[in-house]
């Protein structure tokens, strides 16, 4: 068997949902298997898996362990060469796999490779290449200086060795991971992706980001994103700065001032942001699907229009939400949309393939929106 997703779940059963979706489209020609990791969730995501997705491996834990411990689990199981840890709020291309493995198998001890992440908005996630967060970097990070915390030294779109890589999509050899002993249990939520990547490292490998290749990631969805995180990120740096570090009461002082500022900035910030989402003007659903579209129209709040793929080519669109039907167009094709037309107000909706709801997120750092609509 030649790739392994592992995919950890916890109570975002429609964005799993179309996680899975993508993957079996990326999958197709590759001999592959999906694992599920279920860390206890009170909504109906393992009743969705099994009755749907019967070919995928379900693991339901009885508590939540996890980040770290959960994807050992399913890891230990695993029976590809490679693996690709991907995160349940994530949708990728259709040749997300087949490009990592052409990709991989062209660099000399490949530790780690990582892809383009995009929000929901369609703006890249900087975090998808990452340089090892020393006290310095991590304390700038977060009061929003950010220059020596992300690989600035590659593009969005450039490829080459980076060090850390996102716990969203991590693509690696199985025998590397177990090397290296996978994630450090230590950890509980954040900082398990760095400390991996450092490992891997110091092992002798090379990690490295792969530009050319994007996926979505709404990021809020699978840990709501509220002032929490800081503190959580806040622990993580920690454990990391003992392992891998020498600490002092300077790196105690300087990593808590910076977790203060950040709060002050994240409060404002999310003012802003629910003021901005409220302009939409206009919407266009892009499908050939009449029955998807009409049964959308019941449910929406604002005025629908049926739209071609030709309507991108229009560079004066703006504060208008585009409604993807995934069945009409490829992710691929959708995340090139996003891309383009980011920036400008505009937000986002897909239909999963076979789906009769919609999804997506208007922040990096929101909940996100699911919409369902009758059969």
């Amino acid at each position: 068997m030649k790739v392994s997703i592992v995919i950890l779940n916890y109570n975002v059963r429609y964005f799993l949902e179309q996680c899975i979706r993508s993957v079996e489209r990326a999958i197709t020609s590759i001999d592959a298997e999906i694992i599920v990791i279920d860390n206890n969730s009170e909504d109906d995501s393992c009743a969705m898996v099994k009755q749907l997705f019967p070919k995928v491996r379900l693991i339901e834990n009885k508590e939540n362990v996890g980040f770290s411990k959960a994807n050992n689990q399913a890891v230990a199981v695993a029976k590809g060469e490679y693996v690709c840890i991907l995160n349940p709020d994530t949708a990728v291309g259709e040749n997300t796999f087949l490009n990592c493995i052409k990709y991989a198998e062209s660099i000399n001890r490949i530790g780690i490779l990582g892809v383009s992440l995009l929000d929901g908005t369609g703006n890249f996630l900087p975090e998808s290449k990452r340089n090892i967060p020393t006290p310095k970097a991590s304390f700038f990070k977060m009061v929003g200086l950010k220059k020596w915390y992300y690989a600035n030294h590659l593009n969005q779109q450039d490829s080459g060795e980076v060090s850390v890589l996102a716990g969203a999509f991590m693509f690696m050899k199985r025998a590397v991971y177990k090397e290296v002993n996978g994630f450090d249990e230590a950890y509980f939520m954040y900082g398990e992706d760095i400390d991996l990547s450092y490992k891997v490292i110091k092992a002798g490998y090379f990690n490295h980001y792969l530009g050319t290749t994007d996926t979505l990631h709404y990021k809020g969805e699978s840990t709501e994103k509220d002032l929490v995180y800081l503190n959580r990120f806040y622990g993580a740096m920690r454990i990391f700065y003992k392992k891998h570090f020498k600490t002092n009461t300077f790196l105690d002082v300087s990593v808590t001032l910076g977790v203060i500022l950040a709060k002050l900035k994240k409060q404002f910030s999310f003012k802003v942001r629910k003021k901005r989402a409220s302009e939409t003007k206009h919407a266009y659903v892009l499908t050939e699907n009449l029955n998807f579209y009409g049964k959308l129209s019941e449910v929406m709040n604002i005025s629908l229009k049926s739209a071609s793929k030709q309507i991108f080519d229009d560079g004066s669109l703006h504060n208008t939400l585009f409604i993807f039907d995934a069945e009409y167009m490829p992710y691929e094709q959708i995340f090139s949309v996003m891309n383009k037309l980011k920036n400008r107000n505009n937000t986002f909706r897909i239909r999963p393939p076979h789906c009769n709801f919609i999804l997506g997120s208007d922040a990096s750092d929101d909940r996100g929106t699911v919409v369902c609509f009758g059969d």
